[in-house]
């Protein structure tokens, strides 16, 4: 049993590796043919335009490339934040649902009910359940005084 799952963890760990050296040169090939193209460009617009606006020309290409990086990382930056409160929210839901069906409250709910008695505890549950409704539906609304999120 145990010699299977070991031959299935180094068949596994064997073809993760074997995967990740083959795109490491791919990688490395497009980084030597992305350096050949960038010398063929920069001697194009040498010998046509002179040192300075080719020099120019390739500062500019890349720092378009820069501003497309930093643009895609602020969006999945600004994605993996929403997935987080999204989780965060779902979280809180799912804890507060499970604390509701813990059978040790629920006894314990029991036990006071019989200590103060029906007609004395209903008016208290009648208050706090309004103020349950109202704390309900003040946490499904964006709150006002939050601030605006930046547009982009």
């Amino acid at each position: 049993m145990f010699q299977r799952m070991i031959d299935g963890i180094s068949a596994s760990t064997g073809a993760t590796l074997r995967l990740t050296s083959l795109a490491a040169a791919a990688a490395l090939a497009l980084f030597i043919t992305t350096a050949f193209l960038c010398a063929a460009v920069f001697i194009l617009v040498l010998q046509n335009y002179g040192p300075v606006q080719a020099c120019l020309a390739g500062a500019g290409v890349f720092f378009l490339l820069t501003l497309a990086a930093v643009g895609s990382y602020l969006a999945y930056k600004k994605e993996a934040e929403k997935r987080a409160r999204q989780a965060a929210e779902k979280a809180a839901r799912s804890a507060a649902q499970s604390m509701l069906s813990d059978p040790m409250l629920i006894a314990t709910g029991l036990q006071i009910v019989r200590a103060i008695g029906v007609k004395r505890l209903l008016p208290i549950l009648a208050i706090g359940g309004v103020a349950l409704g109202i704390m309900a539906s003040r946490a499904g609304t964006p709150e006002e005084d939050a601030p605006p999120e930046p547009a982009e």
